[in-house]
C-alpha cells in the first residue's frame, strides 16, 4: 500500500533582530525550502530640528500661541490668568491672538508664572 501525504506549504515571516539560534533551527528544519532575505536596516539618526514635522510646528509657533499653550497646560482660563497678572481677560485674549504684542516685562512675568524661559513669549 502506498500512502501519499501532501503538506501545504508553510509561509511565515519573521522580522527584526532574529537570534542566531532561531536561524540555525530554521535552517536545519527546513533545509531545502528555507528562503532568507536580509533587508538593509535604515537606522539613520536625524536631528529633530531637521525633521519636516518639527519645522512645520516651529513655523506655526507664535508668542501668543505659546501663551495659550502654557495657560491651558496650567488649567487656567483667560480670566484667571488676567487676575494673576493684573490685566483684563480681553488683554490676555489680545496677546494670545497676536493683536497686542507681549512686552518684555510681561514676558518675564509669564516666564516666572509658568516656570519657563521668558523668550518663549517674545
Amino acid at each position: 500500500m502506498l500512502v501519499v501525504v501532501k503538506k501545504p506549504p508553510i509561509d511565515f515571516t519573521v522580522s527584526g533582530k532574529i537570534p542566531k539560534n532561531l536561524l540555525d533551527f530554521l535552517s536545519s528544519e527546513y533545509k531545502n525550502s528555507l528562503h532568507i532575505e536580509f533587508e538593509e536596516e535604515e537606522d539613520t539618526l536625524m536631528e529633530v530640528q531637521e525633521m519636516a514635522w518639527y519645522k512645520e510646528s516651529k513655523a506655526e509657533e507664535t508668542p501668543g500661541g505659546n501663551l495659550r499653550f502654557y495657560r491651558r497646560l496650567a488649567h487656567m482660563n483667560q480670566t484667571e490668568l488676567g487676575n494673576k497678572l493684573g490685566i483684563s481677560k480681553q488683554f490676555v485674549s489680545n496677546m494670545e491672538n497676536g493683536i497686542k504684542p507681549i512686552s518684555r516685562a510681561m514676558a518675564l512675568k509669564l516666564g516666572s508664572l509658568f516656570e519657563v524661559p521668558a523668550g518663549r513669549f517674545i
